[in-house]
């Protein structure tokens, strides 16, 4: 489930305040918000209503923190994730029991990391997986791995909604696996006509990134 986050304007209305106390606030760590890969920050909707109701967290939260990118280049934003993700759980007043991370597509399922994450589920020994967005932890079929974790008492909470804006490469990378994975089993690994047809969905893909 993703939470709303709303704009510092919109926070200080709803709670009354100035936005120089929403400052102080941040700062000196009475509410919690998020800064964005563009350095804005946002408020998300639960610290509002926690603040409105003068409600604290009594309970500890067991929390795992899940990054990923597709490939080794991409390492520093993997850094970055895992920062935002840690601080993410500090405000919050989560107990972090692990950081996994992975470098791999987001189709892979045998993830080194992700299989570690769905130990930690099926044992019973978290309460919230973190992510920044829901792709980081699937390509495809986000909702069954939603509905799965539910059934453990898991959430979900990811930081920033849709996707980054930097994620082109990664999803073009995506389908050009999923067409070479089907071209081989219609035709064969080694066919010419399997490599026709990836060839051919290179090119249209070159095509509509020039048209751009």
């Amino acid at each position: 489930m993703t939470e709303r986050l709303l704009p510092p304007r919109e926070a200080c209305r709803r709670l009354g305040i100035s936005f120089i106390t929403l400052k102080r606030w941040i700062y000196s760590g009475k509410i919690y918000a998020v800064r964005t890969p563009t350095g804005r920050w946002m408020i998300p909707e639960s610290e509002i209503e926690r603040i409105i109701s003068g409600k604290e967290v009594a309970k500890e939260v067991r929390a795992v923190i899940y990054a990923r990118v597709s490939s080794s280049y991409q390492r520093k934003d993997l850094e970055r994730q895992i920062e935002y993700l840690i601080q993410y759980c500090s405000a919050k007043g989560y107990r972090v029991i692990d950081i996994l991370s992975d470098i791999a597509s987001g189709l892979k399922t045998n993830r080194r990391g992700l299989q570690k994450l769905f130990n930690y589920i099926v044992n019973r020994e978290v309460d919230v997986v973190v992510v920044t967005y829901k792709d980081r932890l699937t390509r495809f079929g986000f909702e069954y791995l939603e509905y799965f974790f539910k059934q453990y008492g898991v959430r979900i909470e990811i930081i920033y909604g849709g996707e980054p804006k930097n994620a082109y490469q990664e999803v073009v990378e995506d389908l050009l696996a999923i067409v070479t994975s089907f071209a081989g089993k219609l035709y064969g690994i080694r066919s010419h006509k399997k490599k026709q047809l990836v060839q051919g969905f290179k090119q249209l893909l070159s095509e509509v990134e020039k048209n751009d």
